[in-house]
Protein backbone atom coordinates (compact mmCIF):
# COMPACT_ATOMS: atom_id res chain seq x y z
CA UNK A 1 0.00 0.00 0.00
CA UNK A 2 1.47 2.96 -1.12
CA UNK A 3 1.98 5.95 1.93
CA UNK A 4 2.36 9.64 1.39
CA UNK A 5 3.27 12.27 3.47
CA UNK A 6 -0.44 14.20 4.03
CA UNK A 7 -0.60 17.62 2.99
CA UNK A 8 -1.00 20.78 5.03
CA UNK A 9 1.86 19.95 7.43
CA UNK A 10 3.43 23.48 6.50
CA UNK A 11 1.38 26.88 6.08
CA UNK A 12 3.02 28.85 3.47
CA UNK A 13 2.48 32.69 3.36
CA UNK A 14 3.80 35.35 1.40
CA UNK A 15 6.29 36.19 4.36
CA UNK A 16 7.39 32.90 5.52
CA UNK A 17 6.50 28.74 6.00
CA UNK A 18 5.45 27.77 9.37
CA UNK A 19 5.72 24.00 10.13
CA UNK A 20 3.39 22.60 12.18
CA UNK A 21 5.27 19.44 13.48
CA UNK A 22 8.13 21.48 14.61
CA UNK A 23 11.08 19.30 15.92
CA UNK A 24 9.35 15.96 15.06
CA UNK A 25 9.12 13.74 12.19
CA UNK A 26 5.57 11.59 12.72
CA UNK A 27 2.99 11.97 15.10
CA UNK A 28 4.36 12.72 18.68
CA UNK A 29 2.66 13.06 22.12
CA UNK A 30 3.40 17.00 21.83
CA UNK A 31 1.66 16.88 18.00
CA UNK A 32 -1.26 19.38 17.72
CA UNK A 33 -4.37 17.94 16.66
CA UNK A 34 -4.21 18.97 12.67
CA UNK A 35 -0.74 17.03 12.33
CA UNK A 36 -2.88 13.61 14.15
CA UNK A 37 -6.10 14.67 11.40
CA UNK A 38 -3.66 15.32 8.44
CA UNK A 39 -2.24 11.60 9.35
CA UNK A 40 -5.74 10.01 9.68
CA UNK A 41 -7.40 11.77 6.73
CA UNK A 42 -4.27 10.74 4.51
CA UNK A 43 -4.42 6.92 5.92
CA UNK A 44 -7.99 7.19 5.28
CA UNK A 45 -7.59 8.27 1.22
CA UNK A 46 -4.60 6.00 0.87
CA UNK A 47 -6.32 2.74 2.07
CA UNK A 48 -9.67 2.97 0.56
CA UNK A 49 -7.58 3.91 -2.70
CA UNK A 50 -5.64 0.24 -2.20
CA UNK A 51 -8.83 -1.07 -1.94
CA UNK A 52 -11.00 0.03 -4.35
CA UNK A 53 -7.58 -0.96 -6.99
CA UNK A 54 -7.54 -4.47 -5.56
CA UNK A 55 -11.06 -4.97 -5.56
CA UNK A 56 -10.39 -4.60 -9.94
CA UNK A 57 -8.51 -7.56 -9.85
CA UNK A 58 -10.27 -10.24 -7.78
CA UNK A 59 -13.10 -12.46 -8.11
CA UNK A 60 -15.92 -11.96 -6.26
CA UNK A 61 -15.48 -14.76 -3.17
CA UNK A 62 -12.41 -14.15 -3.71
CA UNK A 63 -9.82 -13.86 -0.29
CA UNK A 64 -7.00 -11.28 0.06
CA UNK A 65 -4.97 -11.62 3.09
CA UNK A 66 -3.00 -8.31 4.40
CA UNK A 67 -0.40 -7.97 6.86
CA UNK A 68 0.98 -4.53 8.16
CA UNK A 69 1.79 -2.23 11.07
CA UNK A 70 -0.66 -0.65 13.22
CA UNK A 71 -1.66 -0.64 16.80
CA UNK A 72 -4.08 -1.60 19.66
CA UNK A 73 -5.15 1.90 20.72
CA UNK A 74 -7.34 4.42 18.98
CA UNK A 75 -4.97 6.98 19.99
CA UNK A 76 -2.38 7.24 17.34
CA UNK A 77 0.16 9.00 20.10
CA UNK A 78 0.72 5.57 22.22
CA UNK A 79 4.36 4.30 22.07
CA UNK A 80 3.74 1.09 20.41
CA UNK A 81 2.35 3.12 17.96
CA UNK A 82 5.07 5.78 16.98
CA UNK A 83 8.15 5.93 19.47
CA UNK A 84 10.39 4.45 16.79
CA UNK A 85 10.06 7.55 15.04
CA UNK A 86 9.89 9.73 18.60
CA UNK A 87 13.92 8.42 18.97
CA UNK A 88 14.60 9.00 15.59
CA UNK A 89 13.79 12.19 15.57
CA UNK A 90 15.52 12.66 19.22
CA UNK A 91 18.51 11.52 17.63
CA UNK A 92 18.47 13.89 14.94
CA UNK A 93 17.89 16.44 17.41
CA UNK A 94 20.61 15.67 18.96
CA UNK A 95 22.79 16.40 15.74
CA UNK A 96 20.91 20.13 15.49
CA UNK A 97 22.03 21.09 18.76
CA UNK A 98 25.74 20.19 17.97
CA UNK A 99 25.59 21.62 14.70
CA UNK A 100 25.29 18.64 12.45
CA UNK A 101 22.06 18.99 10.86
CA UNK A 102 20.45 22.22 10.12
CA UNK A 103 17.01 22.47 12.57
CA UNK A 104 14.75 23.58 9.25
CA UNK A 105 15.99 20.11 7.46
CA UNK A 106 14.54 18.50 10.58
CA UNK A 107 10.92 20.63 10.94
CA UNK A 108 10.51 19.99 6.97
CA UNK A 109 10.78 15.88 7.28
CA UNK A 110 7.38 13.98 8.00
CA UNK A 111 7.97 10.20 7.52
CA UNK A 112 5.15 8.65 4.94
CA UNK A 113 4.11 6.69 7.45
CA UNK A 114 0.85 5.90 9.25
CA UNK A 115 -0.32 2.73 12.26
CA UNK A 116 -3.82 2.24 12.15
CA UNK A 117 -5.85 1.20 14.80
CA UNK A 118 -8.13 -2.10 14.28
CA UNK A 119 -11.45 0.55 14.18
CA UNK A 120 -9.99 2.38 11.35
CA UNK A 121 -9.03 -0.47 9.27
CA UNK A 122 -12.77 -1.86 9.75
CA UNK A 123 -14.03 1.90 9.22
CA UNK A 124 -12.30 2.66 5.95
CA UNK A 125 -12.99 -1.48 4.41
CA UNK A 126 -16.75 -0.89 5.21
CA UNK A 127 -17.06 2.65 4.10
CA UNK A 128 -14.71 1.76 0.33
CA UNK A 129 -17.58 -1.34 0.48
CA UNK A 130 -15.53 -4.15 -2.25
CA UNK A 131 -14.79 -6.24 0.92
CA UNK A 132 -16.29 -8.06 3.89
CA UNK A 133 -13.59 -8.69 6.59
CA UNK A 134 -13.70 -12.67 7.80
CA UNK A 135 -10.89 -12.26 10.35
CA UNK A 136 -8.64 -9.57 11.61
CA UNK A 137 -6.49 -10.55 14.47
CA UNK A 138 -3.57 -8.35 15.98
CA UNK A 139 -0.16 -9.83 17.66
CA UNK A 140 2.81 -8.40 19.06
CA UNK A 141 6.70 -8.30 17.51
CA UNK A 142 9.72 -7.20 20.08
CA UNK A 143 11.24 -4.28 18.51
CA UNK A 144 14.64 -6.34 17.82
CA UNK A 145 12.26 -9.32 16.43
CA UNK A 146 12.56 -11.29 20.31
CA UNK A 147 16.62 -12.20 19.14
CA UNK A 148 18.26 -13.44 22.78
CA UNK A 149 21.36 -11.46 23.58
CA UNK A 150 23.19 -14.82 23.70
CA UNK A 151 22.23 -15.61 19.67
CA UNK A 152 25.69 -14.70 18.07
CA UNK A 153 23.92 -15.58 14.72
CA UNK A 154 23.63 -11.14 13.91
CA UNK A 155 27.38 -11.01 15.86
CA UNK A 156 27.87 -8.67 19.03
CA UNK A 157 24.76 -6.29 18.95
CA UNK A 158 23.04 -4.61 21.27
CA UNK A 159 19.06 -4.74 20.79
CA UNK A 160 19.63 -1.21 20.55
CA UNK A 161 21.93 -1.66 17.15
CA UNK A 162 19.68 -4.31 15.84
CA UNK A 163 16.59 -2.16 15.74
CA UNK A 164 18.97 0.42 14.28
CA UNK A 165 19.65 -1.58 11.52
CA UNK A 166 16.36 -3.16 11.15
CA UNK A 167 15.42 0.56 10.91
CA UNK A 168 17.84 2.19 8.80
CA UNK A 169 17.34 -0.75 6.02
CA UNK A 170 13.48 0.50 5.84
CA UNK A 171 14.19 4.19 5.97
CA UNK A 172 17.30 5.32 5.01
CA UNK A 173 16.80 6.08 1.55
CA UNK A 174 14.31 8.63 2.02
CA UNK A 175 16.25 10.33 4.81
CA UNK A 176 19.56 10.55 2.99
CA UNK A 177 17.78 11.96 0.35
CA UNK A 178 16.56 14.89 2.74
CA UNK A 179 19.50 15.03 4.86
CA UNK A 180 22.15 13.89 3.20
CA UNK A 181 24.18 10.57 3.04
CA UNK A 182 27.45 12.34 5.02
CA UNK A 183 25.26 12.19 8.24
CA UNK A 184 23.69 8.76 8.08
CA UNK A 185 26.38 6.88 10.34
CA UNK A 186 26.65 8.85 12.90
CA UNK A 187 22.61 9.27 12.96
CA UNK A 188 22.08 5.69 13.52
CA UNK A 189 24.79 5.38 15.77
CA UNK A 190 22.85 7.99 18.02
CA UNK A 191 19.55 6.11 16.85
CA UNK A 192 20.86 2.56 18.11
CA UNK A 193 22.29 4.17 21.23
CA UNK A 194 18.82 6.35 22.02
CA UNK A 195 16.57 2.83 21.18
CA UNK A 196 19.01 0.99 23.70
CA UNK A 197 18.91 3.12 26.67
CA UNK A 198 14.81 3.21 26.09
CA UNK A 199 14.56 -0.26 25.37
CA UNK A 200 16.24 -0.91 29.39
CA UNK A 201 13.59 1.14 30.51
CA UNK A 202 10.22 -0.38 28.92
CA UNK A 203 8.85 -3.56 27.08
CA UNK A 204 7.05 -1.62 24.38
CA UNK A 205 6.42 -3.76 21.65
CA UNK A 206 5.42 -3.38 17.45
CA UNK A 207 1.87 -4.54 17.03
CA UNK A 208 0.87 -5.81 13.77
CA UNK A 209 -2.67 -6.63 12.41
CA UNK A 210 -3.51 -9.20 9.89
CA UNK A 211 -6.63 -8.89 8.24
CA UNK A 212 -8.37 -11.50 6.22
CA UNK A 213 -11.19 -9.88 3.60
CA UNK A 214 -13.44 -11.43 0.99
CA UNK A 215 -14.65 -10.04 -2.29
CA UNK A 216 -18.69 -8.84 -2.44
CA UNK A 217 -20.20 -10.42 -5.28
Amino acid sequence: MNEQVPPGLEISSARMTTTMNKGKIYISKSSSHGVLEAYSLQFQTDFSSFLKSRSKEIAAGGCMLLSLMGRRSTDPTTDDSCYHWELLAQALMSMVSEGLVEEEKVDSFNAPYYGPCVEEIKTEIEKEGSFIVSRLETFEIEWDGGVDDADTTFGAQSRGQRVAKTIRAVVESMLEFHFGKDIMDELFKRYGETVEDYLSKTGTKYTNLVISMVRKG
